[in-house]
């Protein structure tokens, strides 16, 4: 009876969470012609990630062709079906987080929902989701819907670096004089870990790659290449989803996709 109940709770509580308005679009691009765009997560089952989001968080699903997304304020979510070689942490690009609403009622969701939570306090909750995967949640409760995309933390040996790099090549800016540390393009912000070895590579763990959208980006993957960075995958146009895409991997390992086409879906 007390499963059933907590079952039956759960599905109350989210639904009424989705009734809530979701924020469709991503936000405008920077100087650089970058924003926010998608985190793609190489999971073991797609589906039972996809309830979560849709179930607890009120995620809309989006179709383009053979491509779906998982949308949330600020940021889409696309799933691969695969083994993942390892979860987010001990690489590159070690988590990515949300700013809620209502954090105590987003950790009862979570753990209604069984997901693990390893902090679970009035300042923050870090979540392990299926295949090891870290997310953080941080309470926001002048949010004007449930939920948004906050940051993605990058561990690296090599801060300084990499900071410069997405400062030159994506026009990350540092949000505040006190706070060097941090960065961000518009949608999410950039958080640096110093490390004391270089962690692994994103590709093919969990949290395989993380996603910007851009505006013509055909004529920036040409100031890229001209200012010497090379591509796993060149520009081109996907045939059948409306998206033009190309494939990096920054210093440290963490591999990128940009996009151009996400915006307004």
């Amino acid at each position: 009876m007390r499963r059933r109940t907590s079952r039956t709770l759960f599905l109350l509580i989210a639904s009424l969470m989705a009734a809530e308005p979701i924020r469709a679009q991503l936000p405008a691009p920077n100087a650089a012609g970058v924003s926010a765009g998608h985190m793609h997560l190489t999971v073991r089952d797609p589906a039972a990630h996809k309830r979560i989001w849709v179930e607890v968080f009120g995620a809309q699903v989006v179709n383009s062709g053979s491509l779906e997304l998982l949308k949330l304020p600020g940021i889409f979510l696309i799933l691969s079906k695969a083994e993942p070689v390892a979860g987010s942490v001990g690489s590159t690009l070690d988590h990515f987080a949300f700013r809620v609403k209502d954090l105590a009622g987003t950790s009862a969701r979570l753990k209604a929902a069984g997901i693990p939570l390893t902090r679970d306090d009035s300042l923050e909750i870090v979540a392990t989701f299926p295949d090891d995967l870290k997310i953080e949640f941080y309470p926001a409760p002048n949010l004007a819907a449930p939920i948004e995309h906050f940051h993605a933390h990058f561990y690296t040996a090599d801060v300084d670096g990499l900071r410069a790099w997405y400062a030159k090549h994506f026009g990350a800016a540092t949000p505040t004089a006190t706070n060097a540390n941090a960065m961000g393009v518009p949608g999410m912000s950039f958080s640096f870990r110093k490390t004391d070895a270089a962690q692994a590579a994103t590709k093919g763990r969990s949290l395989d790659h993380i996603g910007f959208e851009v505006k013509d980006l055909e004529a920036f993957c040409k100031r890229l290449a001209a200012n010497g960075v090379t591509f796993e995958s060149p520009f081109r146009d996907v045939p059948g989803i409306g998206l033009k895409v190309a494939f990096l991997v920054d210093p440290a390992g963490t591999r990128i996709e940009l996009t151009e086409g996400l915006a307004g879906r």
